[in-house]
């Protein structure tokens, strides 16, 4: 029996922004499939419009399984992870055997394919995109909770957007640019 396929469903039961109050909850699977969106239009847009050799369906794979250690990790808050580098690392080589405890749970001949996706290479471009999709989707978190009137996020939704700014790739600026006001739209105006 193997339990890869078990452990990846309770990717909705992990929480994001628990030090957060959320009008509207989110859990990893949530935003695994929201940061694989993103990622996937970053990519397409790289791919037509600054003639970069990527493939968006390998971006896409990599993005679904970004935070898959979480299900034996749990979702780590940003302040507390990033709070110090000794914590930082610590909490690298927590997630490091999450990944390994993870691929362990498939048959031996499995392995390999998904390794790609569970430790990905993090030193590669596709890795960079699916870093600044993460970015992209916890600042629409931060704006929807905004538009629910939650005043909880108005720092973190400035800092993020300053991260965002500073990626140095332009089709995640094209994306920025071209796709993320339409989320601050009520669906009237979205169908207008």
């Amino acid at each position: 029996m193997n339990h890869f396929f078990a452990y990846l469903d309770r990717m909705k039961l992990i929480r994001r922004w628990g030090l957060m109050r959320n009008t509207v909850p989110e859990n990893d699977m949530e935003h695994s499939m929201q940061t694989a969106l993103i990622a996937h239009g970053i990519s397409v847009l790289a791919r037509v419009r600054y003639g970069r050799e990527v493939d968006p369906e390998r971006v896409v794979m990599i993005a679904l399984y970004h935070d898959a250690s979480e299900v034996i990790t749990g979702d780590l808050p940003t302040p507390v992870k990033y709070k110090n580098p000794s914590i930082q690392d610590a909490y690298g080589e927590v997630e490091a055997h999450a990944r390994e405890q993870l691929l362990d749970m498939l048959p031996n001949d499995m392995r390999p394919y998904f390794a790609n996706y569970v430790k990905p290479d993090e030193s590669t471009y596709e890795w960079r995109i699916v870093k600044a999709a993460d970015r992209i989707s916890a600042y629409l978190k931060c704006i929807e909770e905004e538009k629910m009137g939650n005043r909880d996020f108005a720092h973190a939704k400035t800092a993020v957007l300053q991260s965002i700014t500073m990626i140095d790739l332009p089709e995640v600026q094209a994306f920025m640019a071209e796709f993320v006001p339409s989320f601050n739209l009520s669906p009237d105006e979205l169908s207008r």
